[in-house]
This record gives C-alpha cells, sequence and structure tokens, in this order.
C-alpha cells in the first residue's frame, strides 16, 4: 500500500519545493503539478507534489490521519 501526505509549501527554487508536515521538512519535485506557490499544500507522494490540494481539505485529510494515528 502507498500513502501520499498533504504537506505544506515552505520554500521554492525552481522545480524542487521544501515543504513540511508536524516540524518534518523535505525536499521534493513540484515539477509534475502546475501553479505551486509557497504556502500551498500538495500532495507527496515518493518524493514528488502529485497534487495541489486547497487548505481546507487539506486540514481535513490532516486531521483523519492524526485521529487514526491515535486510535479516535
Amino acid at each position: 500500500m502507498c500513502l501520499a501526505v498533504p504537506m505544506r509549501v515552505k520554500k521554492i527554487n525552481k522545480n524542487i519545493a521544501e515543504v513540511e508536515l508536524s516540524g518534518i521538512s523535505r525536499n521534493i519535485d513540484i515539477s509534475l503539478v502546475k501553479g505551486v506557490n509557497v504556502g500551498d499544500y500538495v500532495i507527496v507522494h515518493a518524493g514528488f507534489a502529485i497534487q495541489k490540494l486547497n487548505k481546507k481539505d487539506a486540514k481535513a485529510t490532516l486531521r483523519i490521519f492524526s485521529e487514526m494515528r491515535n486510535g479516535t
């Protein structure tokens, strides 16, 4: 099973973005998704952004992940 995670874009340098989730930062390739800006949420899989996600949907998904992790 594969898992893609919503992460917030902190910095962009050409096709590489620094993204963050819960204090963990990663550099990912954003070349597959057009129009990514700092502050956007992207779904990250295997080091690539595969889709932009609006803030409301990103927060809802992250809340579900948190609930799963906490067993609630």
